[in-house]
């Protein structure tokens, strides 16, 4: 190893440059009189440097101390059937057979018929095998545990391991696959519990951590901070979004805040390699506390439906129809005959309110109906035509867990020379009645901008912007004095979905 001899000159720039860093990082630095003496001119001729202010990082050992024993370990088993080997019958010959195959016949008896074998009465063999490991916690001291639903789904036997090495089996109380979410429990008293948190009073930016077994390494504590709240992935539910490290394991443990109270279990990792990346989604408490009551009452969650497909309200189809902003869910389908087909619902709607909650975003949707309570009526309003409308629907029970038709041969009456770049011809009455529609125009061929925007032969367009498409003539003139500087908003029906596509004119 080589050492490096320091000069008396060596020595002084060394000690200036630890004085610099010192005041730089506002920390202390001990030196000898010579050496401030020597620093002192310096100081005095600079301007004086205020000292930043460093935030303290918070200390995560109390809070582990009391969240620890109320967190369990999870593992879960699965039946197999065992595969019988050669000879496990009761012919003699069998095994023969099994290498000669079936035809195969005992020596010195040819041509004799082969008996069929008698019929195994004895159920087929099964062995258990291990299945899952996963994370859980305690919400009450006699033994109710909450986990997720893909933790303990299909499994045989659910065992429990506390902290303290007690194994407890537990039973299932009921599961909601929608939001991944599950209540068991085993038959304990005085277990230790993890207090509920106000997930509306997170933040961005906030200290949380992670208690899990990822790996099966039980009793393993991470930390991080919220990355993002209420990130939408296309599930059920909104997401706490943090950058804790989450592995295989740490599903169904607790999210906790400073305070030690649980504001989501841990659910999902976004990863490219099947382990942690930075990214970690846990499911937010108050949605779980919800399903919790339910399962605990009846063991089921029930859940309202009104019977419509719905999609993203885009900028450019929010000015099309005249929306103030980009906000609510497009409705895309009605269920014939269901709830708000009876309600006057109709494709290319915007529902913008349900039962006086705002749709912010159209995943907001699923979420309220779903919260509310089946055979209710309730107030929704909807943007139809450049202005709302307000319905009354009646929700129903939600059931626990096409392409468009041939084009006609007639030839076109409106040519693909119009600004929106499509050909189209009258809609056959069978197809109307099929698709329980009135008017609109069925498209023959889409070229320049609306083929860019994914328009096809067989579509069927039954507006343009807020004006209702009743024939090919009508459709020639709209198409005629569509406004080119603007995208003009087509209500597009394609099988079973209708929606509104954005389509910028050609100038």
């Amino acid at each position: 190893m080589r050492f490096q001899t320091l000069t008396q000159p060596s020595l002084r720039r060394l000690q200036a440059t630890a004085l610099a860093l010192a005041l730089v990082s506002g920390g202390v630095l001990l030196h000898h009189a010579p050496v401030a003496a020597q620093a002192a001119p310096a100081a005095a001729s600079a301007p004086a440097v205020a000292a930043p202010t460093a935030a303290a990082l918070p200390d995560f050992t109390s809070i582990v101390e009391k969240a620890d024993p109320a967190v369990v370990n999870i593992r879960t088993t699965a039946t197999v059937p065992v595969r019988r080997g050669p000879g496990g019958g009761n012919d003699p010959y069998e095994l023969f057979r099994f290498f000669f195959g079936p035809d195969f016949q005992p020596p010195g008896m040819p041509g004799a018929p082969r008996q069929a074998p008698p019929r195994d009465q004895t159920p087929p063999a099964e062995r258990s095998v291990p299945r899952g490991l996963g994370s859980g916690f305690f919400i009450s001291d006699d033994g109710y545990i909450l986990t997720n639903n893909h933790v303990v789904a299909d499994a045989n036997e659910i065992f429990v391991t506390l902290t303290d090495g007690r194994e407890f089996k537990a039973k299932v109380i009921g599961t909601d696959e929608r939001t991944d979410v599950a209540l068991i429990k085993v038959d304990a008293k005085g277990m230790a519990t993890l207090p509920i948190g106000d997930v509306k009073a997170l933040k961005k930016g906030q200290w949380v951590l992670a208690i899990g077994s990822p790996f099966g390494l039980d009793s393993t504590v991470t930390s991080g901070i919220v990355s993002a709240i209420g990130r939408d992935t296309g599930e059920y539910l909104p997401f706490i979004q943090t950058d804790v490290a989450v592995n295989p394991g740490n599903s169904g443990g607790p999210l906790l805040n400073l305070g030690g109270e649980v504001v989501g279990i841990n659910s999902q990792i976004v990863s490219r390699s099947g382990g942690f990346m930075g990214i970690s989604l846990a499911i937010p408490i108050d949605e779980v506390m919800r399903v919790v009551e339910q399962l605990k009452a009846s063991g089921r969650v029930t859940r309202g439906l009104i019977g419509v497909q719905i999609g993203e309200v885009s900028k450019d189809v929010a000015d099309a129809i005249g929306l103030p902003k980009a906000e609510g869910a497009l409705v895309s389908g009605v269920q014939p005959e269901g709830p708000a087909d009876a309600a006057g619902v109709q494709p290319g709607d915007v529902i913008q309110r349900f039962n006086g909650q705002a749709i912010n975003r159209w995943s907001d949707l699923p979420r309220i109906v779903g919260e509310t309570k089946p055979g209710s009526e309730v107030a929704m309003e909807v943007w139809r035509k450049g202005k709302n409308q307000t319905l009354k629907v009646k929700v129903t029970e939600m059931e626990a867990k096409g392409g468009a038709a041939a084009a006609a041969k007639e030839e076109s009456q409106a040519k693909a020379s119009n600004a929106l770049g499509l050909a189209v011809t009258a809609v056959p009455a069978e197809m109307q009645r099929k698709l329980r529609i009135k008017g609109g125009v069925l498209v023959q061929s889409a070229e320049g901008v609306s083929a860019a925007a994914g328009l096809t032969q067989g579509d069927v367009v039954l507006a343009i912007n807020d004006t209702d498409v009743t024939s090919p003539e009508q459709f020639a003139k709209l198409a005629a004095k569509v406004d080119k500087e603007r995208a003009v908003g087509l209500l597009v029906r394609r099988g079973d979905l209708t929606q509104w596509v954005a389509v910028r004119p050609a100038k």
